[in-house]
């Protein structure tokens, strides 16, 4: 290396020289920096470097230094400003800020950087024989490892006292139908599939056989009562009655058996009732043959025919509400909340769970359970009165009165009266994709309700569609539209999808509204400064909008821009047939009233009449405000489901709360008209007793007075049938 002149630096130059942001050098200053240094001033700026390493141990004899495999970092204390003569290649200084890891050994400050021949030299002077290379490996292990005691606390310890709730697990719709479906395989589908293998043929045998007894019972009877029966044939005549009561007994055994194990239960049915008037009903056909009259086999088989009919609607009716539930991609259910508007009950729409039907189902209903106990009281009732007819004319009496009671206390029609409205509803149900809570869901859905409906109940999507354009004026049909979507927007009806359509295919523009009110048949607003309305071609006229003669358009939107009609758009709605079905049953009664969550301009009374062909009386129709309240009022998750549904619309859970209403009905006024057909006939039986006019109580006279009874009681059971 050629030797240069030398040049004296300051420390100030050289640390200007060598910062991080330093000035540029002249050709001149890099020259001198290339100079070399003398063994003398190089062992200066070294003891002084081992000075400053001594105070600073002094000074903080816990820190010890961090040695890397290029640097030593250590503050600077006392520069002296005695001038220095440095080389490139020798020493390398720079000025670095850093801020140790560790809390208590937190230093800012000048540091110096150094090049290895310089680090070896500071070694030699200090005594350490370790290589600046070793260095680093030797501080790591000699750094000693936290120990782990009862005070120990993590780096990110949660604050005491603060609750961090679990987040949500968020389902995936797939998931969410895989977990529906598991539980309908494991519930639903499962009840159906074994109802399936039980079927219905045998049952419908035994109801053909049973009334084909009851008609050949009764042309017996007929026989016997108009004298074409000789009497050397009364024995025989009674013998053929005994063998097919007991046909009909062996065709219905299992009602039979049902009403003893209900008996074995510690329960009273009506199958246990027939149970005891078979029995009655045979010793008095025994007695027959002695006193050679004819015993009330017609009567006993209408009852056991009625009771098979009752089965085949139990079966009949669950068996279709798991074929519901087993084809179901979503559950729906319809619950009561108790302050919907002003005080008044309203119903809910929210998510269902499979749990929500199957535990309730099966569950007694009050009027079953009035009836049972009915059944027992009327069984005393007759024993009492065959007891007295016993004490005033013989034990023939008494078993024949006790057999005639029994079948005059219990009107046959009782064993369909809760079946069969049941039954009718439920097939009705079934093609909407509804099922009852069972009788809960009855019970729940008693009193007056509101029943919200949005406008896309009544018109899903796609319903609306445009037919036509016709623009006015001078302005722009794009921004006509765009101005016109922007409303339309912020009132949220059912034509804002179909104009947001429209404004899109003409790539428009989209704009905010400002001061947005509403008004009967129309909307109002202000976009970009002007004043727009939206409406009917009636509600531009009451706004003062000059409308041309000639427009003949029953459904079309107008557009209005700064008091000037600009634009009109004709639109149809498709009339869709469950929307139209549920508003029909909600109109039907005054129990159920139908409140429209969305105030839609479109939706006027005289649209909803001739869209719908219903009153739009018993439609409520709130303020905007009122509407987006109601709008965000949601169903409680614990509340009772009441319906279930497998389809969306209104009709589901119109037809459903409807239905629950009527099956009510049916089923107390069947239970009131059964149990005062029974009563009126024990008190006939008690009178003829008391009288002694048993010779009244015919085979023919008692079949005639469960025709009269049956009448009534099946017309009552047609009360479910709502279309």
């Amino acid at each position: 290396m050629d030797e240069l002149e030398s040049q004296e630096f300051t420390l100030e130059d050289i640390m200007a020289e060598f910062s991080d942001h330093p000035e540029p050098l002249s050709p001149e200053q890099e020259q001198l920096i290339a100079e070399e240094v003398s063994e003398t001033d190089v062992e200066e700026i070294i003891s002084q470097v081992v000075e400053t390493i001594e105070q600073t141990e002094e000074a903080e004899p816990e820190a010890e230094p961090v040695v890397t495999t290029d640097t030593i970092r250590m503050d600077v204390i006392d520069i002296p400003e005695t001038p220095a003569v440095v080389t490139a290649d020798t020493i390398r200084m720079e000025i670095v800020t850093e801020e140790t890891e560790e809390p208590e050994q937190t230093t800012t400050g000048d540091t110096i950087r150094m090049d290895e021949e310089t680090l070896a030299a500071i070694h030699a002077a200090t005594g350490q024989e370790e290589s600046p290379e070793e260095a680093p490996e030797e501080s790591l292990e000699e750094t000693p490892e936290e120990e782990f005691t009862e005070q120990w606390e993590p780096e990110y310890e949660q604050p005491m006292g603060e609750y961090i709730p679990p987040q949500p697990i968020i389902f995936h719709p797939q998931s969410r139908l895989r977990e529906l479906k598991r539980k309908l395989v494991a519930g639903p589908e499962k009840r159906y599939y074994e109802l399936s293998e039980v079927g219905f043929g045998k049952l419908q045998l035994a109801i053909g056989g049973c009334l084909l007894l009851v008609l050949v019972s009764l042309a017996i009877s007929v026989l016997y009562a108009t004298g074409y029966v000789p009497q050397e044939r009364m024995r025989l005549m009674v013998f053929g009655q005994l063998f097919l009561m007991l046909m009909a007994a062996l065709i219905g055994s299992f009602q039979l058996i049902e009403g003893v194990d209900d008996l074995l239960h510690k329960r009273f049915s009506l199958n246990t009732l027939l149970v005891v008037t078979f029995i009655a009903c045979v010793v008095d056909a025994a007695c027959c043959l002695k006193t050679l009259r004819v015993p009330c086999c017609a009567a006993f088989s209408l009852e056991m025919f009625m009771s098979l009919w009752s089965a085949y609607h139990k079966r009949s009716t669950e068996m279709g509400m798991m074929d519901t539930m087993r084809k179901a991609t979503r559950l729906d259910k319809l619950a009561v909340s108790e302050e919907y508007l002003d005080g008044q009950k309203g119903l809910l729409r929210g998510e269902a769970q499979v749990e929500d039907f199957m535990d309730h189902y099966k569950a007694p209903s009050a009027p079953e359970k009035t009836l049972n106990k009915y059944a027992l009281l009327a069984m005393l009732g007759s024993i009492i009165v065959a007891v007295i007819a016993g004490v005033m004319g013989g034990l023939y009496d008494g078993v024949m009165v006790l057999a005639v009671s029994l079948l005059a206390a219990v009107p046959a029609s009782a064993f369909v009266a809760l079946t069969r409205p049941w039954a009718v509803l439920e097939r009705q149900m079934h093609k909407l994709g509804a099922v009852l809570c069972g009788w809960r869901g009855v019970e729940g859905l008693r009193g007056k309700m509101l029943f919200p409906v949005d406008h896309t109940d009544l018109f899903p999507a796609g319903s609306a569609k445009m037919n036509g354009v016709k623009f006015f004026g001078t302005r722009e049909p794009d921004e006509v539209v765009a101005y016109c979507t922007a409303l339309v927007n912020a009132d949220g009806g059912s034509l804002a999808p179909l104009f947001e359509h429209v404004l899109t295919s003409r790539n428009g523009r989209h704009y905010d509204v400002e001061n947005f009110r509403t008004y009967p048949g129309g909307i109002g607003g202000e976009v970009q400064g002007e004043p727009v309305l939206v409406g009917m071609l009636s509600f531009l006229r009451d706004m003062g909008v000059e409308v041309p003669e000639g427009i003949r358009v029953n459904q079309a939107v107008c557009v209005a821009i700064d008091g000037e009609l600009c634009g009109l758009f004709a639109v149809t709605f498709d009339k869709n047939k469950q929307a139209a079905l549920g508003m029909s049953a909600l109109c039907s009664t005054r129990k159920l009233k139908a409140v429209l969550t969305n105030n839609d301009f479109m939706l006027t009374e005289s649209f909803l009449r001739a869209k719908f062909g219903i009153n739009p009386k018993r439609i409520q129709i709130p303020e905007h405000a009122v509407c987006s309240l109601l709008q965000k009022q949601k169903l409680p998750e614990d509340a009772p489901a009441l319906v279930v549904s497998t389809k969306t619309g209104v009709a589901p859970f119109a037809i459903g709360a409807l239905g629950a209403k009527a099956l009510r009905t049916a089923s107390v006024l069947g239970v009131v008209i059964h149990m005062l057909g029974g009563i009126l006939g024990l008190a006939t039986m008690a009178v003829l007793t008391l009288l002694g006019r048993t010779d009244l109580l015919t085979p023919m006279n008692m079949f005639l007075y469960q025709l009269v009874w049956l009448v009534p009681g099946l017309l009552v059971t047609q009360w479910t049938k709502i279309f």
